[in-house]
């Protein structure tokens, strides 16, 4: 049986490394993110959250309890959405290098608001982190269509 599949267009052509899919170049500025800064960013904002609660609630990180529990997590989702959809990456993104990118308009790099809630609540809600494609974007970023790139 012939295949209708042009030379150079399998399966092995169409994905070369994280991003070719999406127009992204294979490394420097403005390829996909690896998975140790993006973990980095992640602990990094969970960490400035956990103080900003600890503030908040009047109680040291490492009391603990559900009062706190709550205003961590309310803080981060605050932070991340705000930071990620008016600046294009939080403060942990910025630290370790990186941007996300708003893949529905070349024109406009911001995410927008709306976007960084969407990207912001997906990430709480941890199992849409996890699960992720050939470019390293999660349901997260599949859902705001966005991408962390290095800056």
């Amino acid at each position: 049986m012939a295949s209708s599949a042009q030379p150079g267009t399998g399966p092995t052509e169409e994905f070369r490394f994280p991003g070719s899919r999406l127009g992204l170049p294979e490394g420097g500025p403005g390829s996909v993110a690896g998975w140790g800064r993006r973990l980095l960013a992640l602990l990094i904002d969970w960490l400035i959250a956990g103080l900003v609660a600890s503030v908040v609630v009047g109680k040291p990180m490492w009391a603990g309890g559900n009062d706190y529990n709550t205003s961590h997590l309310a803080i981060f989702f605050l932070i991340t959405a705000i930071l990620t959809g008016l600046a294009g990456g939080t403060i942990g993104h910025r630290l370790c290098g990186l941007r996300v990118l708003n893949l529905k308009s070349k024109d406009v790099p911001q995410v927008g608001l709306l976007g960084g809630v969407i990207r912001s609540f997906l990430i709480c809600l941890l199992i849409p982190a996890v699960i992720f494609d050939r470019d390293h974007r999660g349901l997260h970023d599949l859902a705001a269509k966005t991408v962390v790139v290095r800056r």
